[in-house]
């Protein structure tokens, strides 16, 4: 998913801006400053050609000390880049890279160029696993640089047997095509093709390409409008009101359509939208979801007519009669890419005959084991054809999933009646044509780990194409929709013919993943008229009224130069909100009445509207202008002067509001008589000031508004105790304390007022707090005895809702705690809360706003200064914190190493995982003495070792006194076994190789290791068939399986077979390889290990939660 700079948007579509720092799995914008670059070879690259690549190599990488770092500057398409890293992350556990236009600084004013890139770091063990990201960016020079701020885990990276740092050195590509300038923004998708765009909620793309996709087979969106809805539902509730919405908007609007309503109807959280799922896994959950809402309704079955074939599944025995069939539904097929030129090969392959013969014979009803034919064959297609091609696959060498960007074609038309119908069972209907024609190609352009999704469609099945692309539609033509998805690789021309310089050839990573077809009986029906009478009338209504009040608010905006918001805060105002809603200052002014009045209204008009509004008659009315004070305090300042009065609302703002804002704060000051009705407001003197009384009371831990008064600068607070106290409903001799409210951030302050000292002496002025309570007695105990120690508790409390790490989506329990709690006060709340005699056993773990989990490293035991801190992921505030009872104290444990350790029984084929936890300081030692007392063991002294176990290969015996603190076994085996008697007593001229299985990838043409490795002496002159008896013996191999493998020496992953007579110990003479694991006996034969079960959805990524639709 590629994450660009999005357009200003129209604040009432509530779509999201994505922060630069919030997400950043796609790429960001960044502001970067020079700094000295190292000196890299740059190869020849062809200094003007639109497209090239540069490589990096980048040595002592791991010992580089800075923050990031440059390449040399390389020139392709005339201009000069370079690449830009954050070697430990650019504030993320990733690493950051970037591709930066090297001389922004010089560029003439209004410089812009338009870029396809890719960013690689480069797997030196082997190529097929180099990370590899794509974007596109139009460079400026506000965005000079564009890039991926979590390009690939650091552990990943700095892992040194993963490949990707060897020898200290980590080579960084960028392959650079330089495009035509397109300004983005301005195109206008629905003048210039007719259709408009998807808005893309963070990482929607791969949504927004399945919904264009279905929104453009007009039976299907016929279907969807005839969903019954109501005009009570609400679309963010509601499927299929959302999708109903949806639709209308792409049919009727002008402009891109927002996805968050249909998102908000599935569900989802804002988490949800910036989670990359599978197209595939999409369409089926939304498949079913709708399925289920058309039952019942005039559309029922509406899914299975569209998309629904069926299959034959069968198996025929050979030598009996005997045949087993089982029919099945699809609504799509999934079709191999790897191992296949086009879809014909892919269909030929799904209806390969497989012979169950030898081990795996099929068990026939009443006939036994038995030779059988096993296969697929179709007995109808539905008139869409939804085509998944298994782009992505499950590499089990290597645990994870990878990207098959191999060449695939696909055709215009497609005749799956070809070959006399040779894809059909014998009881399909042969008079149906299953002639197709390719209505849309969906394309997923990057790698396994992110990328980006659009679509190219046909709408009407015409000649012209169309590129759905988020919010931009464009016109493509054919070339660009089907050949240059086909995937491959692609060859630019040389730049300087007559050399001998080798092509330049790339790694194509945009390719068609999803292919839509219709069947060319059907389209008429299929591609039919859906005009406003397929709409319910609630539903035009609805959305018509939708699109008034949308156009209303884009008429504000445009005239919002002509009109200023006034706010006007009373005396009710600050009575309702303090205590309640706010505590410091006076009062949220966005919860205020406000005006919105044109400028060249004057204001003693607009004091005939506030009359209208409040039933204040003008005369009684005085407005006060507020000020930010520059302690950031917001205070009335001073009342309107009558020359100010008689001004238009325009200038009144611009004389108050030194940020330009088109809005007005007011203060309306009112005076009541006796009778509660209002009088003229007293002339104000410079002697006079305005002060606000607050009243704090600590028996109730309350604070509220009591009223204001006018002031003489030159009295003392003791004149006016009587007025307070009659205020607060006090007697009138009431002790009383006073404090003035100065600022509360980053701290309070509230001091206390001297009684005796005049006003004017304890600097007072126009618009400030006085709070004050009744003097607490020696004999009266209150938690918060004064309004600072009140105050302070205020600003720090925070309401803590706790989790168990067990249950991270459910909240358990909340406590009230200051946000200047330390470790222990709050890991104290929570023993208490939960009845736990020991705090040291609770162990916390952060919150992470982003991915809404809980932090994957918890919290060192008192490594977190504050509460506060405890809260904070980068610039976020959560109040979640999940907690953990441990069995030890954490500071006992924190001193412990735990340590995963297989142990490889010796008389059985079997392994157990032991959990082994020692003081950090032990040895590799101790640990086998503890595994010892948990194992089984040949004998009593059996002598143990302990492996580092690697994809396969045994990379390192460790020395029994090595200390455990920085071994590691998140990313690799401990492998503890005996060590065998023949192993003990090496003779001078026996050596000890490296065993392991492999089987030769045909596809990749590279070696894969699999099942367990091992270690073997071999004697000076013992021939290779006496070493296969030892081997056989010592694996337990079958003579009929046995006499099938081969075996190799293998060197830096190069087989070189053995034969049977060859004196095996004059292979293994060198000592100057690079890693023993390196040169070791192949055993070449079928992986028969089973696999781990993959096969649910082996399309999706490695990295993603499963698609939900909770509605």
């Amino acid at each position: 998913m590629t994450l660009m700079t999005p357009p200003p948007l129209d604040q009432e579509d509530d779509e999201m801006l994505v922060p630069q720092s919030e997400f950043p799995e796609g790429p960001q914008p960044m502001e970067a400053q020079a700094e000295n670059a190292s000196t890299v070879d740059a190869p020849a690259a062809a200094d003007e050609s639109p497209s090239g690549r540069f490589t990096w190599k980048i040595d002592n990488f791991s010992r580089l000390n800075v923050k990031k770092l440059y390449s040399d500057t390389f020139v392709i398409g005339g201009y000069r880049w370079r690449i830009l890293i954050f070697p430990k992350g650019n504030n993320v556990d990733h690493l950051s890279i970037y591709l930066d236009v090297a001389d922004s600084t010089s560029l003439p004013y209004g410089w812009s160029r338009y870029a396809h890139f890719s960013l690689a770091v480069i797997n030196q063990a082997q190529n097929r696993y180099s990370v590899r990201k794509e974007t596109q960016h139009q460079f400026n020079a506000r965005e000079s640089d564009w890039g991926f701020t979590s390009f690939m885990p650091l552990a990943e990276l700095y892992n040194l047997t993963r490949g990707y740092i060897v020898h200290d050195t980590c080579i960084i590509e960028a392959n650079v095509a330089v495009r035509k300038i397109v300004d983005y923004w301005s195109h206008d998708s629905k003048k210039e093709t007719g259709y408009v765009g998807l808005k893309n909620q963070g990482a929607t793309c791969y949504m927004n390409s399945l919904l264009q996709t279905l929104y453009h087979i007009p039976y299907f969106r016929k279907a969807v409008y005839h969903m019954p809805t109501t005009e009570n539902d609400m679309p963010s509730g509601s499927i299929p009101l959302a999708l109903q919405s949806l639709f209308y908007k792409l049919q009727y609007s002008e402009t891109s359509v927002a996805t968050k309503e249909l998102t908000k109807s599935f569900g989802w959280d804002t988490y949800d939208s910036f989670m990359q799922h599978d197209v595939q896994e999409l369409n089926r959950v939304l498949s079913e979801k709708l399925e289920d809402k058309m039952k019942g309704t005039v559309v029922e079955g509406t899914i299975q007519q569209l998309f629904e074939g069926h299959h034959m599944n069968y198996i025929e025995c050979i030598n009996v009669d005997y045949k087993s069939t089982r029919k099945e539904s699809f609504y799509d097929l999934q079709l191999d890419v790897k191992g296949c030129r086009d879809v014909y090969a892919s269909f030929d392959k799904y209806v390969e005959v497989e012979r169950l013969e030898g081990d795996n014979k099929y068990h026939a009803e009443q006939h036994g084991l038995q030779d059988a034919k096993k296969g697929v064959l179709f007995i109808d297609f539905p008139p869409v054809l939804q085509l998944q091609l298994k782009r992505f696959e499950y590499d089990f060498m290597r645990d994870t999933m990878v990207k098959i960007n191999d060449r695939y074609e696909f055709p215009l038309q497609l005749d799956l009646d070809r070959e006399n119908g040779k894809y059909l069972s014998p009881e399909a209907d042969r008079s149906v044509r299953n002639l197709y024609t390719l209505h849309s190609v969906l394309v997923h352009s990057g790698g396994v780990h992110g990328g980006h999704y659009y679509a190219y469609i046909r709408p009407t099945l015409s000649d012209q194409w169309f590129k759905f692309d988020d919010e931009r539609v464009t016109k493509e033509d054919m070339k660009r929709a089907l050949e240059e998805q086909y995937g491959g690789e692609e060859e630019l021309p040389q730049t300087n013919p007559g050399f001998n310089n080798s092509p330049f050839k790339f790694t194509k990573y945009s390719n068609a993943y999803m292919l839509v077809y219709i069947r060319e009986s059907d389209k008429d029906k299929i591609i039919c008229n859906v005009d406003e009478k397929d709409i319910a009338e609630h539903l035009r209504i609805r959305l018509k009224r939708e699109q008034e009040e949308k156009q209303k608010k884009r008429k504000e905006k445009a005239e919002a130069h002509l009109y200023t918001i006034i706010k006007v805060a009373r005396d009710e105002d600050l009575s309702e909100q303090i205590g309640k809603e706010i505590y410091f200052d006076l009062v949220d002014h966005d919860k205020v009445r406000s005006f919105r009045v044109q400028k060249q209204m004057s204001f003693n008009q607009f004091k005939e509207e506030v009359a209208k509004e409040f039933g204040i008659p003008v005369q009684f009315q005085r407005f006060w202008l507020w000020a930010k004070r520059q302690n950031h305090t917001y205070r009335p300042n001073r009342p309107l002067t009558p020359l100010e009065e008689s001004q238009c609302v325009g200038q009144l703002r611009e004389v108050s509001n030194k940020a330009n804002t088109a809005e007005l704060k007011l203060f309306l000051e009112v005076e009541l008589g006796m009778d509660l009705q209002p009088l003229s407001p007293s002339e104000k003197t410079k002697e006079d000031i305005l002060l606000f009384f607050k009243l704090y009371d600590p028996s109730k831990e309350e604070l509220r508004f009591v009223g204001r008064l006018f002031i003489k600068i030159n009295s003392k607070p003791m004149e006016v105790v009587a007025k307070l106290n009659e205020m607060a409903g006090f007697a009138p001799d009431e002790e009383i304390d006073l404090y003035e409210e100065i600022k509360f951030e980053p701290t309070v302050m509230c001091e206390p007022v001297d009684k005796k000292l005049t006003f004017r002496a304890s600097q007072l002025e126009d618009g400030d707090i006085l709070c004050f309570q009744k003097s607490v007695r020696t004999d009266e105990q209150y938690r918060y005895p004064d309004v600072p120690m009140y105050m302070e508790y205020v600003l720090n409390r925070q309401i803590v809702r706790f989790r168990s790490l067990e249950k991270p989506k459910e909240d358990e329990f909340s406590l009230e705690l200051s946000k200047t709690h330390n470790y222990d006060d709050v890991v104290e709340r929570v023993a208490e809360h939960l009845h736990l005699d020991d705090p040291s056993k609770i162990r916390l773990t952060s919150h992470n706003c982003y991915s809404q989990q809980p932090k994957p490293q918890p919290i060192k035991y008192r490594g977190v200064e504050r509460l506060a801190d405890m809260l904070t992921h980068y610039n976020q505030t959560s109040d979640i914190l999940y907690y953990e009872v441990l069995d030890i104290p954490l500071p006992e444990l924190q001193g412990l190493k735990t340590l995963k350790v297989a142990f490889h029984l010796a008389t059985k084929d079997e392994v157990i995982i032991h959990s082994i936890r020692l003081p950090k300081h032990s040895t590799v030692g101790d640990v086998l003495n503890d595994l010892k007392t948990k194992v089984e063991l040949s004998q009593p002294n059996a002598e143990l070792r302990l492996l580092e176990v690697f994809y396969h290969k045994i990379y390192k015996i460790f020395p029994l006194n090595e200390k455990i603190e920085n071994i590691n076994d998140q990313y690799w085996t401990l492998r503890a076994e005996e060590i065998p008697e023949e192993e003990k007593n090496l003779g001078p001229h026996d050596r000890l190789i490296h065993v392991y299985h492999f089987a030769k990838d045909p596809a990749q043409n590279q070696v894969q290791n699999f099942g367990e490795p091992f270690f073997l002496v071999i004697h000076e002159g013992e021939i290779l068939a006496e070493i296969k008896v030892r081997i056989q013996k010592k694996l337990q191999v079958p003579d009929e399986e046995f006499a099938k493998w081969k075996f190799a020496f293998m060197s830096m992953g190069r087989p070189d077979y053995l034969e049977s007579s060859e004196i095996l110990s004059a292979r293994f003479q060198r000592r100057d390889v690079y890693g023993a694991w390196e040169q070791y006996l192949g055993l070449e034969h079928a992986d028969s290990t089973p696999k781990r079960s993959y096969a649910v959805n082996q399309n999706r990524h490695t990295f993603e939660k499963p698609v939900r639709i909770y509605n």
